[in-house]
Parts: structure tokens; sequence; C-alpha cells
């Protein structure tokens, strides 16, 4: 079974018979009916027995760790992480630092250098985390090499729960590339968000509207008539 390491300053759960830690939600987010109910363990007791999965559970959390709910700028919403082995890192549509972006992430660099220049050199988006960007999955894990493999597990409730309390914090920008993003944002309020829906950056959809759709400087011109100041997409 899969085991990985803690995010730094997380306090792990309880350890399960085979020693695989449940990671705690960040603090920010930990109000979330879904972690106090019970779901969260149920849901966990399910994972923790299945077979060779990711991200590592350390990284499950990592969107809500590196953009706490007070700093939550923007979010954009992926679908569930790459089951190709290794490449989940707990960020929608993120890549491992070093690694070449491929297929959808390769397509939203090239929209981000035609859009605001002068590109971004690498697949690493947690500097985008930083600044307030939520890159958000609507189901955290995956099995390896098997697309929505965990579709049923459950997580779609927590990423409701997730977007309703953005929307309710105050204004926010949602970047949603997709039928399936949309969708889960539709029972959002629109009055004072900014909402930016195109097609989604795969290849085999980019060329039906996502190129050209130029989002990036759509949230930054947005924030920037607000006063708050511009995301720093390039780095």
């Amino acid at each position: 079974r899969q085991r990985g390491g803690e995010i730094e300053g997380r306090h792990p759960g309880p350890a399960d018979a085979d020693g695989m830690r449940r990671p705690d939600p960040p603090a920010s987010w930990a109000d979330l009916p879904f972690f106090r109910d019970g779901r969260w363990d149920a849901l966990w007791q399910r994972l923790a027995v299945l077979p060779d999965w990711q991200p590592a559970p350390g990284a499950i959390f990592r969107a809500l760790e590196l953009t706490p709910r007070d700093q939550v700028r923007a979010v954009i919403l992926g679908q569930d992480p790459y089951p190709t082995r290794g490449r989940a890192t707990g960020l929608a549509f993120a890549f491992p630092p070093g690694e070449p972006p491929r297929d959808s992430l390769r397509n939203i660099l090239a929209e981000l250098a035609a859009d605001i220049g002068p590109g971004k050199p690498d697949g690493d988006l947690s500097p985008w985390a930083r600044q307030g960007v939520l890159l958000l999955n609507p189901v955290l894990t995956v099995p390896v090499g098997t697309p929505q493999g965990h579709a049923r597990l459950g997580w779609q409730a927590l990423t409701a729960e997730v977007l309703a309390a953005t929307a309710a914090d105050g204004p926010r920008a949602f970047v949603l590339w997709g039928a399936p993003a949309q969708k889960l944002c539709a029972h959002l309020p629109r009055e004072g968000h900014l909402f930016v829906e195109s097609p989604h950056p795969s290849p085999l959809s980019a060329y039906r509207g996502f190129f050209g759709s130029r989002p990036f400087s759509a949230v930054n011109g947005w924030l920037q008539a607000r006063g708050e100041p511009a995301i720093n997409w390039c780095l």
C-alpha cells in the first residue's frame, strides 16, 4: 500500500492497522461539516485499505494547505489527480517540479504565454497556490493507472463544501474549464464573483475555445479593479 510523508507542519491522525496515517485537515478548513461529522473518517477507512493510489496521504489536502481559506482569491477547478504514477501532486493540473508539462498543462501554459507572457518555465503550480489560487480537484485521490477510479468514494461532498464556503467568504474568481467544472459550480451565487468559463484545456477540446480565452488576464483585471494585487502567473 501507498505510504507517503506528511506535509510539513501537519499533525497526522491516528495510524491504521497497516501504519498509514490519516492526514488531518488544514486548520483553516477544519470547521467544514465534512471534517466534523464523521464523513472524512469514514472515507479514510475505505481509502486506507485500497491498493496503490496517489497522491501520498500527506499530499491529499495540499491544495487546502497551500491556500488557506482566508487567503483564497481565485479557484481553478480540476477533475481528479493524474493517474500516471508519481505525477499527482495534490494540486489540480500541476506537475512535479522538473517534469516537463504535457497534455492539458502544456496547453494551459501555452495559453498563459499567449495571454500575458512571457509564460512559465515549468509545471510546478505551487507558486500560484501560495498567491491565493486554490487548485482544487473535485476528487482528491486516484488509483494508479485508473482515471476516475475513486469517483465514488465521496470526495465530491467535500468539494461542494469548499466551493460554497469560498463563495460565501466574499468576492472570488472561479476559473472553470470544461462542462464538469461548470456543472459543479452551477449552484453558486453569481453576484459579486467572477466566473471565467471555457472548454477544457485537454488536447481533445483546447481548440474549441480554450485557446484565446485569456483567463489569466481576466482574473488579474478583475482583481486589480477591486484594488487587489495581480497574481504573478509566470512564477
